[in-house]
């Protein structure tokens, strides 16, 4: 091979074969959704990955996981292995945990991994077990009550009038469920393109859905029908229950004898269901929060107008499963505009 031996002839061979072997190792390192380190005996590094070179850049942030690293090298080399969480308050929040582990040549190996989205769906787990078991004791325990109060009573008069508030009591509780369900069933439906939907079709239902609460509220509806050709792709029994929600959380925060109006229309290659009412509004603080799973703007008067705080969790979740969004306006004491924007069927 060009004149050289049979011997270099392999060496090259071999350096090359070696130098490819290295470059794969490298890429599948750099791949890594971790950060490694590769520290030798005297303490000096001599290998990371681009993700920890990432987390070790430039910033306050880098400075912390840099100094972290240096610890964890230390530690581990004195006992083997050790681990640190560094929180970085952004925003946003991040937390990124270190872990150091000594090699069998007396060098170390450093890892750095970002939990921030782990910590993220723990806390929304323990809140969401902490906010339904709320939800559902109150009622539960209101039954309980009730049902030891009946008992022990003879005036028909009362006993009536405490099963008609037990009656309620349970409707509340079984509502929660519902509303569980209704979130589940459409988390697990991923995305949604089934069948071509007119937006008529879609609000009509919906308005059938929700009428009996707004009659109960006093609240009336007034639909302004979209031109019945204009349609979306989806899934019309989630669509359906998005506009229900919407109609419902504006009906429960809206005076009595008062409206809510609700329109689609085609604008630019989407359909934008709007739901507009003129009730007590929602504060600026409040508005990149609203579709969180059990937050409410006005505790105190959500225990008064019921419900579990889901409802706009579930048009959220339709939103994105639709390839859409939702948004709102709103202007403390004037009222509120949600709007639904779904993709347009041709």
């Amino acid at each position: 091979m060009d004149g050289l031996s049979p011997e270099l002839a392999d060496a090259r061979a071999e350096i090359v074969r070696l130098r490819q072997q290295l470059d794969r190792q490298t890429r599948a390192l750099d791949n890594l959704p971790i950060g490694v380190v590769l520290v030798d005996p005297r303490g000096a590094v001599v290998g990371r990955n681009a993700m920890a070179s990432g987390f070790l850049g430039a910033g306050h942030g880098g400075v912390l996981v840099d100094e972290a690293v240096g610890r964890m090298i230390d530690l581990a080399r004195r006992n083997g292995r050790a681990s640190t969480d560094v929180r970085l308050y952004g925003p946003p929040l991040r937390v990124v945990t270190v872990t150091a582990l000594s090699l069998t040549d007396g060098g170390v190996l450093a890892l750095i991994d970002d939990v921030s989205e782990r910590e993220r769906l723990e806390a929304v787990r323990t809140d969401f077990v902490a906010n339904i078991s709320h939800e559902l004791k109150t009622p539960v325990g209101a039954i309980a009550l009730l049902a030891e109060t009946i008992v022990d009573e003879d005036d028909q008069d009362v006993v009536r009038r405490l099963a008609g508030r037990l009656a309620d009591e349970a409707h509340r509780a079984a509502s929660s469920i519902d509303d569980l369900l209704e979130l589940s069933r459409i988390e697990r439906g991923g995305a949604a393109g089934r069948e071509r939907v007119t937006a008529l079709s879609v609000l009509r239902d919906a308005v059938v859905r929700s009428l009996a609460a707004a009659e109960q509220c006093d609240i009336r509806l007034d639909l302004d029908e979209p031109d019945p050709a204009v349609a979306v792709w989806g899934d019309r029994r989630q669509l359906v229950s998005a506009i229900s929600n919407l109609i419902d959380n504006a009906v429960k925060y809206s005076e009595p004898a008062s409206s809510v109006q609700l329109s689609a229309a085609s604008d630019d290659g989407s359909v934008s269901f709007v739901v507009t009412d003129h009730g007590i509004g929602i504060p600026t603080r409040d508005l990149d929060r609203i579709f969180e799973r059990f937050y409410r703007v006005d505790r105190a008067r959500s225990r008064d107008t019921g419900g579990t705080g889901l409802g706009l969790a579930i048009v959220n979740h339709v939103a994105v499963n639709h390839d859409g969004r939702v948004s709102v306006r709103s202007v403390e004491g004037e009222g509120s505009t949600f709007i639904l924007s779904i993709p347009e069927a041709p």
